[in-house]
């Protein structure tokens, strides 16, 4: 099975990581694709995080209407602050008969070639890239690498950071989150 791995904080997930994760399914030979709940990412600050069971149960609500959409703790149990490689290599272990991709943002493969061992991570994963609206010109260098695709999906200019910046202020961001998680968000008063 060829699984595809969408990394992120999921602080929190939201229609847009929906959209492009269905997409990535839909239009590319990824099988599934796999929501990686990160606990603390080497990049970004963990402060703002909510706790992690938190961020997975939003995961979880809003993918359990999906069969080809999956939440994952994988990384919660691996030393922090942990790296792609080493998730990427715990997976190998225990899973040998499947495939592992990764899925990211074209702005994200600009930075790629700053990850550690990324020249090992492209040597045994493809990586599917989503089309982001970013500064700047793309890394051709390793846009036109054999192992990278690009898949067509809308772009989507929705963050988390907006979400959180719009619920503290009081306002009304429903639409912008499956129901299930607006709901919980609500319920348990995140972010506000």
């Amino acid at each position: 099975m060829n699984i595809g791995l969408f990394f992120g904080s999921f602080n929190p997930i939201h229609v847009g990581h929906l959209i492009i994760a269905h997409q990535m399914a839909e239009n590319s030979d990824l099988d599934q694709v796999w929501f990686v709940v990160t606990p603390h990412s080497p990049f970004k600050k963990k402060t703002s995080l909510l706790d992690n069971y938190d961020r997975l149960e939003m995961v979880h609500l809003a993918t359990k209407d999906y069969d080809n959409l999956m939440p994952s703790a994988i990384e919660f149990n691996l030393p922090q602050p942990n790296y792609t490689i080493n998730t990427l290599a715990y997976l190998k272990e225990k899973h040998p008969n499947n495939q592992f991709s990764l899925i990211m943002g074209e702005d994200n493969l600009k930075g790629f070639h700053k990850w550690k061992n990324y020249a090992l991570i492209l040597e045994h994963h493809n990586i599917y890239v989503y089309p982001r609206i970013a500064e700047g010109t793309t890394d051709t260098s390793l846009s036109d690498h054999p192992q990278i695709h690009k898949v067509e999906a809308p772009i989507m200019q929705l963050s988390s950071t907006y979400i959180r910046k719009a619920i503290k202020e009081g306002k009304n961001i429903r639409p912008l989150l499956p129901e299930h998680v607006w709901k919980y968000v609500d319920d348990m008063h995140f972010y506000s």
